[in-house]
Order: C-alpha cells, then structure tokens, then sequence
C-alpha cells in the first residue's frame, strides 16, 4: 500500500472538533488480547507469528464494521514508512521496530487501529477528538466483542485476560487522555498536579506513550491499574479527574493572562511570527512554538489560525511527514529547511499539497 494519500490530510481525532478541545487533544482507548492456543509474542516462534498474522488478518476481515478495516503488513515496509505510522498514532515505536509477521489495519478515517503481532497478539485502540471516553468506549467494545465471537482469546477466570506484560492483565484497558497543559508549566504547578495523578494510580507520559517526552507541553494521562477492576470503573475513575486537571490548566491560563498579559501576547506573537519567518527549524523548536501558536488561538488571542489547523501542524512537521510530502528522504538539515518553508506556507493560508516543500536546491 502506498502510503503517500495519507500525508496531505489527518486523523479525525486532530479535527478539535471534540468536547473541551481547546485543552484536550484526543481520548484513545487500548485492548490488548491474545489467542488462546499461541504462545505471547516475544515467544512465539517465527513460524507461529506468520499464523497468528494469518489468522487476525482473516478475522479481522470477517468483521462487519461501518467503515472496514484496511490491513497493511508492516514486513518488508521500509523504515520511513513505519516511522510515518508511529507519527500518524496508527502504530507503536515497538511494532515499527519489530520483527517477522506483523501488521495493522485501520479505518481511513484513522478513529480506529489494530496492531498485530505487537506486545500482545492484538492492540486494538479507538481515538476521539476532545474528551469522548463514553464514544471512545462504545466503539471499542462493539470492536472487541465482533471480534471475540471469531476468536477464543488467552483469558483465566480469576485474573481476566491473560497479557504478556503482567500490567496490562485483568482488562487489557488502557484508557488515555491527551492534553495540551502550557499554562501549567508556566505556573509551575504540572509536577504538584501530576504528583496527585500519581498516587491516584494514573500515569502521566508524553506525546507517543510510554518512555516519550512531554514536546510541546502535550501529555497523556491513562490508568495504571488494570487487574482488579473492569472496564467502565477504570473509565469512572479518568472521567472524574480529567475535568479537575482542565479547570487547573484554565484557572493557570487565566492568571497567566491577568498578572503578564501583555507579556504573554507578546510572546505568542513572537512565536507566530518565527514560525513565518525562520528559514531552518528543528522539531523541537516547531513543537514549542506551534504549542504557544496553539495557545493563542484557544484564548483568542490568535484570530487568524484554526484549531484543527493548528493540530494537523504538529503531526505534519514530524520527520516522517515532512519526507513524505517532499517526496524524498531528506537529511537533518534538509528537513529543518523544509520544514520552515512548510510553516510558512501553511501559515500563509496554503494547503499542505502546494506548499513548495520540495523546492530545496540541496536535494
């Protein structure tokens, strides 16, 4: 499958067209399962991985779904293409890094993927715009349940679903919550906040998961219990924190505004106008100023940028993308490059498809 139709758009769950959007990126809910006759994974040998692969990719085929599943085998796929899936979200760094018989299959609107040959056999997840737990949930255990009646899953009557790691046993629910948490920073009030999320037996990671850093002050908050509880507890219990941590960041946002308004408006502006100007900009510097950028536009103090704009802007400046709309692999310095001429032009109004991101002389 060629890859390359999915670079000029993005997600349904970048469109910031969810409830609290302005603060909560995305919800995404996670199975993990495993068939009950195989061994996990990482013991599987390769010639039972082919199986396993096989066996989900023809049930995974079987299921009536409104939008069926496309199902792209990640062995032979190049290292910029997986690279581009783990930016999309559609996979993890662990299944990109993998080896043998694996895959993913995904709706086009990229609401729902399922991994496999993962971790665990399956990694289904489903993803919102905003904060959308009760929908996010509703898909995933339809998808779980058409499943289930072709698959007999590894489950113990006692512990629940059996998973290769032992933290993930009992439901093989992970349940999280992506938010864009700037103010918070500033105040210096994000390490008492997460500190509180801690001892609630909530995980606080960064912007692809586990063992990822906190870029462009985006964080993800998900349980860390899944033995001992079922599904709509671990759901109650996210539902009941989460608008606490919004109201944090907007109470931060408010006396931010009050106490340094001028300040801040000027800093925001600033961060606008770089992204217009720069003609060489790292990832880095993208994420922390798209992420003021994004700020802005929420307190409406940036009138001429949208939200889904804004949001589709983080994932198209990553690595993968930029080399994906180039059409070419780039270097460090040509993507720095291409990445600036990008910014500008989609902040000049330009879609991503007549950016003039190949234009660079170098290549």
């Amino acid at each position: 499958m060629n890859l390359d139709f999915l670079a000029a758009g993005s997600g349904g769950w970048l469109s910031g067209a969810g409830p609290d959007s302005d603060i909560v990126v995305s919800t995404r809910i996670r199975l993990a399962r495993n068939l009950a006759t195989f061994p996990f994974s990482s013991r599987a040998s390769s010639h039972q991985k082919a199986e396993i692969e096989q066996i989900l990719r023809d049930r995974l085929g079987q299921i009536e779904l409104k939008t069926p599943l496309e199902y792209l085998p990640l062995a032979g796929l190049g290292p910029l293409d997986r690279q581009f899936l783990v930016e999309r979200q559609l996979i993890s760094r662990e299944l990109a890094g993998g080896e043998g018989a694996r895959g993913v299959a995904f709706a086009p609107d990229e609401s729902v993927s399922v991994m496999v040959n993962e971790e665990d056999h399956l990694r289904m997840q489903v993803m919102r715009s905003g904060l959308a737990l009760e929908s996010a949930w509703e898909c995933m255990d339809d998808l779980d349940n058409r499943l289930e009646r072709r698959i007999a899953y590894a489950f113990h009557e006692e512990f629940g679903y059996l998973t290769a790691c032992p933290t993930n046993v009992g439901t093989g629910m992970r349940a999280s919550i992506m938010l864009h948490l700037p103010a918070l920073e500033y105040t210096r009030q994000s390490e008492q906040v997460f500190r509180a999320l801690q001892k609630i037996h909530l995980e606080v990671r960064g912007l692809y998961g586990e063992g990822s850093r906190a870029s462009g002050h985006f964080y993800q908050i998900s349980n860390q219990v899944t033995l001992g509880k079922n599904e709509e507890s671990i759901l109650k219990d996210i539902q009941g924190v989460i608008p606490a941590v919004i109201r944090y960041e907007k109470d931060a946002r408010e006396a931010w505004s009050r106490s340094d308004k001028v300040a801040l408006n000027e800093r925001i502006r600033r961060a606008l106008e770089t992204l217009r100007t720069a003609t060489m900009m790292t990832s880095e510097e993208a994420m922390e100023l798209l992420s003021l950028v994004r700020l802005g536009v929420t307190m409406g103090l940036v009138d001429e940028l949208t939200l889904p704009v804004l949001n589709q802007l983080f994932i198209h400046t990553q690595p993968a993308h930029l080399q994906k709309l180039a059409g070419r692999a780039l270097d460090s310095e040509q993507r720095n490059a291409a990445r600036a001429r990008y910014l500008q032009a989609r902040l000049e109004g330009k879609g991503p498809e007549a950016t003039g991101i190949d234009s660079d002389s170098t290549a």
